[in-house]
């Protein structure tokens, strides 16, 4: 088995970790030269140091190490890159392919846990769960200011925007709350069999297709085509007070435009666990903006798909990977987001 130069820009379980020696006493994954930071903001981060010397990064999407072209130019030995999770947005995909690195991730690992979040965030918003926790907290009890702005998931259009693995289990587990009608917007259509099952409508127009929810959900990723999708422009179609929850990627929706959005009551609520930026500033608009009632906001940090449950996923699917590329064998298909030279996935798009 060959060895290599490894770094990892956070701690994942069953991976190989720095020693005295450089190796992991025991493990069958072995690196000449492995290291382990979360430092990775900056020029003099670890992770910048150490990018010129790697073979294999390892970095998650919650916290990430930013791989720009101008650091994809800097890492001549650079083979490998390793989402240990599901994204790789921080990653310029396209200078992986210019520079044929392939670039992989644990497709799946998490699906199950963010579909759980977008519900419980869903629910969060109608329900108006945040102001009357905090009204709790402060040691009040006033009934009808939370009420007035409380609703049923029931009855309601919900629709997602991605019907992919995250997308397609958000209306599965919709399906129990009988709403009036779930949509979706997708480049392609779902199987017959998959849209009949979850009773899911396909809207082909975008703007057609906002207008028409009372819920929006987005889970769709991150690339040129999605960036800014959700701005100042769409957000006018959007039923006035509808609610909007983003757990995708936070640059799918742009920030000023949402916030704008939510302080005059186009939409009651804005919720997700991902930001333009991550970590956030602590400035940042989405921490603090409300509704003229003064909620709808269920912003909280990048956690949905890092459940105790979805690390053990995505840790072992990490160190398959990475023993994949050091046997020498085949990686799974799935997997694969930037093959040598090319894009393998269309979820990112063909650019």
């Amino acid at each position: 088995m060959k060895a290599v130069t490894l770094l990892l820009t956070s701690p994942v379980s069953s991976v190989p970790s720095r020693t005295n020696s450089g190796s992991r006493s025991g493990s069958k994954l072995r690196a000449t030269n492995s290291s382990v930071s979360s430092s990775k903001e900056g020029p003099d981060s670890d992770f910048q140091k150490h990018i010129v010397d790697a073979e294999v990064l390892i970095t998650t999407p919650f916290h990430p190490g930013y791989l720009t072209r101008d650091l994809v130019e800097k890492a001549k030995n650079l083979k490998l890159c390793i989402t240990a999770g599901v994204g790789s947005d921080h990653i310029d995909l396209n200078a992986a392919v210019d520079h044929r690195i392939q670039v992989l991730e644990v497709s799946g690992s998490n699906v199950v846990s963010v579909a759980e979040h977008v519900v419980m965030s869903i629910l969060l918003l109608v329900r108006n769960f945040v102001p009357a926790h905090e009204m709790i907290e402060r040691g009040d009890w006033m009934v009808s200011d939370i009420a007035r702005n409380a609703f049923d998931l029931e009855g309601k259009v919900v629709g997602t925007i991605g019907a992919g693995r995250i997308g397609y289990r958000v209306l599965q587990r919709l399906v129990p709350f009988d709403c009036k009608e779930l949509l979706y917007y997708d480049y392609a259509p779902l199987p017959a069999a998959a849209a009949e099952a979850v009773k899911a409508r396909r809207v082909e127009d975008l703007k057609e297709f906002v207008s028409q929810c009372d819920v929006v959900t987005v889970n769709c990723p991150l690339h040129e085509g999605t960036r800014g999708l959700v701005n100042a422009e769409l957000l006018k179609h959007f039923k006035k007070g509808a609610w909007l929850v983003n757990t995708a990627r936070g640059a799918i929706c742009d920030r000023d435009a949402v916030a704008a959005a939510l302080a005059s009551g186009q939409i009651a609520g804005y919720s997700g666990d991902v930001w333009n930026v991550q970590p956030a500033p602590k400035d940042h608009i989405w921490r603090t903006m409300k509704n003229p009632l003064g909620g709808g906001n269920g912003m909280v940090p990048h956690y949905s798909g890092t459940t105790l449950d979805a690390q053990a996923r995505y840790a072992k699917g990490t160190k398959s990977i990475l023993q994949n590329y050091l046997e020498n064998k085949p990686q799974e298909a799935q997997n694969i987001i930037v093959g040598l030279g090319k894009y393998e996935s269309k979820a990112y798009g063909q650019r």
